[in-house]
């Protein structure tokens, strides 16, 4: 089970830390993924990482400003989000995959069997 938390409305350039509490299972093996939707556009790859922490993997829309990370002893997976642009506004959602999925996988939705339900961002100019 997977819960996303820490979405809301902040103006141009502010942070914000989304996080996922991810239960129900042993996560050694496991990719842990952010992706996002926006109004009327497809759901896309946001961030990625190995439960490991050995691999991460970010979009380049979001390189430099956006960083995943994980707590392998609170089983929880972060999302630092700095310099915030409108074009960021998305529902935020969590997911994971059974496998360590190597770099170049990461960023397809296909590979990720478990989703949140989501949380949404707003980002106002």
């Amino acid at each position: 089970q997977l819960v996303e938390s820490g979405g809301q409305s902040v103006q141009t350039g502010g942070s914000l830390r989304l996080s996922c509490v991810v239960s129900g299972g042993t996560f050694s093996r496991h990719t842990m993924g952010w992706f996002r939707q926006a109004p009327g556009k497809e759901r896309e790859f946001v961030a990625a990482i190995r439960w490991s922490g050995s691999t991460t993997s970010h979009a380049d829309s979001v390189k430099g400003r956006f960083i995943i990370s994980r707590d392998a002893v609170k089983n929880m997976v972060y999302l630092q989000m700095n310099s915030l642009k409108p074009e960021d506004t998305a529902v935020y959602y969590c997911a994971a995959s059974q496998r360590s999925l190597i770099w170049s996988s990461m960023g397809s939705m296909s590979a990720y069997n478990y989703w949140g339900q989501g949380t949404q961002v707003t980002v106002s100019s």
